[in-house]
């Protein structure tokens, strides 16, 4: 007799719930099939990491490069359709991107 078993046996009218980590999760960010292209520049002598190649509306841009900046606790900022970050994060972005379902491109060094 396993645990489950014993405890129907103890609360018989007690009505188990599914476990929400076996429900499949909504995508938090819109996924899109082309990849995101991270590159690294230097902008006025400081280390910037840029995201281009993001097709969407500028709610999931801001939301996007929210996220970004809280996961790496960095500045950064999103305009014309690039998501530019401070500092050379490319390893940690493209970890956070594929982790979320994205495909990502690293172009440079």
């Amino acid at each position: 007799m396993d645990l489950q078993d014993q405890l129907k046996n103890l609360f018989p009218n007690h009505v188990t719930e599914e476990n929400p980590s076996e429900a499949p999760k909504k995508p938090e960010f819109w996924l899109q099939d082309d990849p995101i292209i991270c590159k690294y520049e230097k902008r006025k002598g400081k280390p910037v990491t840029i995201l281009e190649g993001y097709h969407g509306a500028d709610a999931d841009f801001k939301k996007l490069a929210k996220a970004l900046k809280s996961y790496l606790s960095v500045g950064g900022n999103y305009k014309n359709e690039q998501i530019i970050i401070q500092g050379d994060y490319r390893d940690k972005i493209m970890a956070f991107l594929t982790g979320h379902g994205f495909k990502v491109k690293r172009v440079g060094g």
